[in-house]
């Protein structure tokens, strides 16, 4: 009697611990089928999202919960924001996915234009850029120039107003494949047809008629009623950009 209570006893034990490893084997697998079911997703998922994938039978809130549980201080989180859960970065580990690039910017057509008047014309001041190019030079141009490391200050035009000056740089020739500027396609065809001229002779004829101007002055043949030393420059012919684009014509 006592044998038969005891193989009872062992049977229902038997029945309880067989109980006990399904309902963890299927929990462990509905925790198996909704992580997989979020790691694939493109977007955060809703429960009844989730549903969808891995049926109706699985408690999914708890088990979203047991997930989140189980990621806790690992490198990978799952988070919930709103209704919807997703996996993503632990965010103290964050700093370890960044990685610095450049980013590619294309060159306006200003930009193009600005940069070929001063490799063929350089040293060049904005005011001979812009009377080469017929329109004003925005700021901004000059400092993408500079900034993209192609263009540099070369210093201050020695004529009336000081104008700050502009040259390209060796990263410009580097950039373009070019030894010198002597390689800048169609140099030589350009040069013979005086077309890279135009500055130098504006600036000469700058000099001349700045040098007439001052022996005028030191001679005192300037009435005072007449023209003044204030009289502006497009007046008297000094006007570099009016000079400038005597010289683009005549050349």
């Amino acid at each position: 009697m006592d044998n038969d209570v005891e193989n009872a006893m062992d049977e229902d034990r038997s029945l309880i611990i067989d109980d006990s490893n399904s309902a963890v084997a299927e929990v462990g697998e509905n925790l198996r089928a909704v992580e997989a079911t979020l790691f694939a997703a493109e977007t955060p998922m809703t429960i009844a999202d989730i549903k969808l994938y891995v049926g109706e039978d699985i408690d999914i809130r708890a088990t979203l919960e047991q997930l989140q549980e189980d990621y806790a201080g690992r490198g990978i989180s799952l988070i919930r924001t709103g209704d919807r859960w997703h996996f993503q970065t632990a965010q103290d580990l964050s700093h370890l996915l960044r990685r610095e690039r450049a980013e590619l910017r294309k060159l306006s057509r200003a930009g193009m234009e600005t940069l070929a008047i001063i490799a063929y014309h350089e040293p060049v001041s904005r005011a001979e850029i812009e009377a080469i190019r017929g329109v004003q030079v925005a700021k901004g141009t000059l400092d993408v120039l500079m900034e993209a490391g192609w263009v540099r200050p070369a210093g201050r035009r020695e004529v009336p107003g000081r104008p700050l000056i502009y040259a390209t740089t060796a990263e410009f020739l580097t950039h373009f494949g070019l030894q010198s500027r002597k390689d800048l396609p169609g140099i030589d065809d350009l040069k013979a047809a005086g077309l890279l001229d135009p500055v130098d002779l504006a600036l000469e004829k700058m000099e001349m008629e700045a040098g007439e101007s001052a022996e005028d002055t030191d001679e005192g043949e300037v009435d005072s009623d007449a023209e003044s030393s204030d009289t502006p420059a497009e007046e008297s012919g000094d006007d570099p950009t009016h000079s400038l684009e005597n010289a683009v014509e005549s050349a």
